[in-house]
């Protein structure tokens, strides 16, 4: 792994520990093996390093998006599946997804960070919005709402597990949308 990757990769654990206010050069660089100062070799500011690491978390998001689309054609199944992806993040040491951990942290965000967060929000819902169109969910018309709708009810039940170290209930809130017909059964 590159010295850029190693970086980036363990600001993504921070950040989704620690959000962009816990991002501590230091304790990255310690944590990569480099010195300070060689962080800002890579990125120049911590604003720099911050809207790199959302972008990149979108990236990644995109590209599990799409690959849940291709390892599972049917719209409503990719749907239901779709709470695994917050779900991950809990089960990796009761991490929140970035995009929200970051999104509570708006107002103190440098203006190239909040792009890349806005960005994050707007995959998922898109993506969110296209499964609702094509299993017949909604219309065209309705899809968007009821996509920002299921996003944020799944980032918010992965905030309420988060908060209490309960991945179950995560699963329990998820089941519960269900059953409220917020997402597919």
């Amino acid at each position: 792994m590159s010295t850029n990757e190693a970086i980036l990769s363990a600001a993504r654990r921070s950040a989704q520990a620690h959000g962009y206010g816990g991002l501590n050069i230091r304790d990255l660089a310690g944590e990569v093996g480099i010195k300070a100062a060689s962080i800002y070799h890579h990125f120049p500011s911590k604003a720099e390093l911050g809207a790199a690491v959302a972008k990149r978390y979108w990236e990644d998001t995109v590209a599990d998006l799409e690959a849940m689309s291709q390892e599972t054609p049917e719209p409503r199944d990719a749907l239901r599946k779709y709470p695994q992806i917050f779900r991950r993040s809990l089960e990796n040491g009761n991490r929140l997804c970035l995009g929200s951990f970051m999104s509570a942290e708006y107002d103190d965000l440098p203006e190239p960070v909040k792009k890349e967060v806005q960005t994050f929000a707007d995959v998922n819902v898109a993506w969110i919005g296209k499964m609702l169109k094509t299993a017949g969910v909604v219309t065209a018309e309705e899809s968007e709402a009821r996509a920002r709708a299921i996003f944020a009810a799944v980032a918010g039940a992965q905030l309420m597990a988060r908060s209490r170290s309960d991945i179950s209930l995560f699963d329990t809130l998820i089941e519960s949308y269900r059953e409220a017909g917020l997402l597919p059964a």
